[in-house]
């Protein structure tokens, strides 16, 4: 899927026609420079899965949990946003849970700046680009991935 998005309304419009093609236990990496739009479409999943706001780039935290009012028609109950900007080596991360947040079958993990834990990512990820074409316009394009090759595309 490839899409151009001229706002970050309609970014997060685009994430929430994502959302309904992500189901449960997924990872989704979310690649693209500062400003690209990484958070605004997160929060546009999180949105469209009914979690409660406000939503906020996970930064000096490193991860939010949201534990959504219901579950979706996926399934999913968790999201887990991880922002790995200033995660230093993936061992940091692993020691804050990643491996749970990852396993968890009622959970989501959204992740910004995957590719600083790149070794942590489990075999089939959703991988999500993002790109600043101008102040208002971002490209958009996802596909779902495995180790052994582009498995289908999401946005099909």
């Amino acid at each position: 899927m490839d899409t151009v998005s001229h706002s970050e309304e309609e970014t997060k419009i685009i994430a929430r026609d994502f959302t309904k093609k992500i189901p449960a236990a997924s990872v989704v990496a979310l690649r693209g420079d500062l400003g690209a739009g990484k958070t605004s479409f997160s929060a546009g999943v999180l949105a469209a899965l009914g979690a409660v706001g406000p939503f906020q780039s996970p930064t000096f935290v490193i991860m939010h949990r949201y534990d959504l009012p219901r579950s979706s028609v996926q399934g999913i109950r968790r999201v887990y946003h991880v922002d790995a900007y200033r995660i230093n080596a993936p061992e940091e991360l692993a020691r804050l849970g990643f491996d749970e947040w990852v396993s968890d079958p009622e959970g989501l993990v959204l992740i910004e700046w995957p590719e600083r834990v790149e070794t942590l990512l489990p075999a089939s990820v959703t991988s999500v680009s993002l790109e600043a074409l101008s102040d208002t316009e971002r490209r958009i394009s996802w596909e779902s991935l495995s180790v052994g090759g582009l498995m289908r595309g999401a946005g099909e």
